[in-house]
């Protein structure tokens, strides 16, 4: 396998006794590619609705798994909850969501678009299904079954080891912030899911 260019431009500092190689480090690569495909990044995207990054995953999100409440859009998307509430409220200035109200809890909000907000989530859909073809075709079927595989076991993993660094935190007696809360919470829904499978 060839080395990519970046790779080969930079080569590790001789100035440390062994310097982290990022090019070999899972969470390091993880994270250039997925700065690379934030949805603002791409022009047509960004251009097809006047949104910021947050705002495009909860759309998108509400769109796909509607009526949805704003903790599931949470941890769908693995951002915290005041980052989604931040989000939701801007889509709803918009005009682009609306609250419904749960059948069997009146206190909980459900978050539904509205036809403005179809209307643009189609749109972005259009435009990320033409980056997918673009991006998926340097994989075949199987290549691509076998990363979705992959990014599971990794996402999975993330999970678990962040939630457990959290509730060591609170055995010892720390205050969680809320973030690594949710980390617990999810982790716990996670589990929860599993055993209903």
């Amino acid at each position: 396998m060839t080395l990519p260019p970046r790779q080969k431009a930079f080569k590790l500092t001789e100035r440390l006794d062994q310097p982290l190689d990022l090019y070999n480090h899972l969470p390091y690569r993880v994270a250039v590619i997925s700065n690379l495909l934030m949805l603002d990044r791409d022009i047509a995207i960004r251009s097809s609705a006047d949104l910021a990054p947050r705002e495009l995953r909860v759309l998108l999100n509400i769109g796909s798994y509607m009526p949805i409440t704003s903790a599931d859009v949470a941890y769908q998307t693995r951002i915290d909850s005041y980052t989604v509430s931040r989000a939701v409220s801007t889509l709803n200035k918009k005009g682009y969501l609306i609250f419904e109200p749960a059948e069997n809890n009146r206190r909980v909000k459900l978050l539904a678009l509205t036809e403005k907000g179809i209307e643009v989530y189609r749109q972005l859909c259009d435009q990320i299904d033409q980056r997918a073809d673009k991006l998926s075709c340097v994989l075949n079927q199987a290549e691509q079954a076998e990363l979705f595989r992959m990014l599971a076991l990794i996402e999975d993993r993330a999970e678990h080891l962040l939630a457990n660094q959290a509730k060591d935190l609170q055995l010892a007696g720390e205050t969680l912030p809320a973030d690594q809360k949710e980390l617990i919470r999810w982790r716990k829904k996670s589990a929860r899911l599993l055993t209903e499978e």
